[in-house]
């Protein structure tokens, strides 16, 4: 099948990168293999995650085709290019059909990507995750590869205005060795060394990051490094909480209240 929508997004995207003078650093990308299905795993920090993580398989002369909850599939503007770019939908009541048509597209040699965190985590750390990427990695006999995104949280992230005219931001983004796990393997195992691979990989990005938060904008800094962004314990609270409102409002319009 053609790739009429892809192409011309990916250019758009270089073109407003260029005019804006984001400057990207990209290291690792010879990890993605040339040919073949894989799964790649990134953090999740900003909305923009996607775009950027996928500028990873592009030197490979590859594309991603990403895991995405199924509400961005449902909008007017971003569902046409969604579906145009032969991502992934995601229905958390319907987790199987996802599974299945990520399956599929590792077995037609496809790259695969996951954000494995599920939701941007407010800590700027890598959240808790679960094993699914490593039985995706399993099931369709591919490797599990690692990535760490830097620096587009301070275009648009959760809680903050977004600012996607911010010119001469810094991104980094690293490509870590890939995992090669088997059936009959520690599943749960394999899922801690990617989250640790996965952890290391971010801080390294974060320490060697050209940019100092000025005063004010501590806020898109981790806490460990001296930020004021939430501790992971402090942006697990504010999950849960915001996990709850969500759950209430459900139940509200259930009522018909």
């Amino acid at each position: 099948m053609p790739e009429i929508v892809y192409p011309p997004v990916i250019m758009t995207a270089r073109c407003v990168f260029k005019a804006l003078n984001i400057k990207i650093r990209l290291e690792g990308t010879d990890h993605i293999p040339s040919t073949g299905g894989a799964v790649l795993v990134s953090n999740h920090i900003s909305y923009l995650d996607f775009i950027f993580a996928g500028l990873t398989a592009h030197p490979a002369k590859r594309l991603v085709r990403f895991m995405a909850k199924k509400e961005i599939f449902d909008s007017r503007i971003g569902g046409p290019l969604m579906r145009g770019m032969r991502h992934i939908p995601v229905d958390r009541d319907a987790g199987a059909s996802s599974y299945a048509a990520s399956l599929k597209a590792l077995k037609n040699g496809e790259i695969v990507g996951v954000f494995a965190e599920a939701t941007i985590s407010r800590s700027f750390t890598v959240k808790e995750i679960k094993n699914g990427a490593v039985r995706m990695a399993v099931a369709g006999k591919v490797p599990l590869i690692p990535v760490a995104i830097w620096g587009p949280q301070r275009l648009w992230t959760k809680g903050r205005k977004r600012r996607l005219l911010q010119r001469g931001v810094p991104v980094t983004i690293l490509v870590g060795e890939p995992l090669h796990p088997k059936r009959g393997d520690d599943y749960d195992q394999f899922t801690r060394d990617l989250h640790a691979r996965m952890s290391a990989l971010l801080e390294k990005a974060q320490r060697e990051y050209p940019d100092v938060p000025k005063a004010g904008e501590t806020w898109w800094q981790p806490a460990y490094l001296g930020g004021t962004a939430p501790t992971p314990e402090e942006a697990e609270k504010l999950d849960l909480e915001e996990a709850e409102a969500r759950r209430s409002a459900a139940r509200e319009d259930g009522d018909g209240s």
